[in-house]
């Protein structure tokens, strides 16, 4: 199961905040995607996944937009 987060638009540290909310709503093992053109998106959700224990898949982009996907751990 994958969860999109559209924060297209937004500047940091909206998409990280954005992603830790919710986190809590996909289950072990899921995957979070935070689609954001901030260009500090690029180091802060990685940053923030290894503050916080989660694994971070990877960026690529969907349709053209930046996205970066998030494997919840615990």
């Amino acid at each position: 199961m994958t969860i999109t987060i559209d924060c297209l638009g937004q500047r940091c540290p909206l998409p990280v905040i954005a992603l830790a909310k919710r986190l809590p709503d996909v289950a072990v093992g899921g995957v979070i995607r935070v689609l954001a053109d901030d260009p500090a998106a690029a180091n802060d959700i990685p940053a923030w996944c290894r503050m916080r224990g989660q694994e971070y898949v990877g960026g690529h982009t969907v349709n053209g937009a930046p996205a970066f996907d998030v494997r919840r751990v615990s």
